[in-house]
């Protein structure tokens, strides 16, 4: 759906994952400046709980910065799907694990200067292992992590993708000590 200060946007560019809108914003200066906005349907990510100390993370190649970086699973909305339903679908294709549980923790937007992407973070248990699902273009692989060490690693710049740094930083600030 199209934020309502994109409403007198131009479609510049239509892809399967995302389009680009063109709008002209006015200046300080008095004169019109062009603003390119990426607008996404959303995405998800999820804290999965293997037992009570250990956490899926997922190596994943990311072609956009040219690393292999290590995540936490998470993926994109098809409309119309529910952000409820996607983290569910994700984990299971990502981890190949389905949870018995998957609450919602917190939403945020991902990079508001130039983006309407929604990510909402979720933790799962009760995990049962039923094999990964991924995409053809995907190369995912899974390491059983302590969650103390997932946040040392975090400390030491081992995880430099900021989903999960914020997810695991919001888990850990206000669920953990719970």
């Amino acid at each position: 759906m199209l934020p309502k200060s994109l409403e007198q946007s131009r479609l510049a560019f239509h892809g399967p994952r995302f389009d680009v809108h063109t709008l002209d914003l006015p200046g300080q200066d008095g004169k019109r400046h062009r603003k390119d906005v990426i607008v996404h349907p959303g995405a998800v990510v999820i804290l999965p709980f293997i037992d009570d100390h250990t956490v899926a993370l997922i190596r994943n190649q990311r072609v956009a910065v040219g690393e292999t970086l290590l995540e936490l699973p998470a993926g994109t909305l098809e409309p119309p799907e529910s952000p409820d339903v996607c983290a569910g679908r994700e984990l299971i294709e990502e981890t190949g694990y389905r949870a018995d549980s998957v609450v919602r923790m917190l939403d945020f937007y991902t990079s508001p200067g130039i983006c309407t992407e929604r990510m909402y973070a979720y933790v799962a248990r009760g995990l049962t292992h039923v094999g990964q699902d991924l995409d053809l273009n995907e190369q995912i692989t899974v390491e059983a992590t302590p969650l103390e060490k997932t946040i040392q690693m975090v400390r030491d710049n081992v995880i430099r993708d900021g989903k999960s740094i914020a997810t695991l930083m919001f888990y850990m600030a206000f669920i953990a000590g719970r």
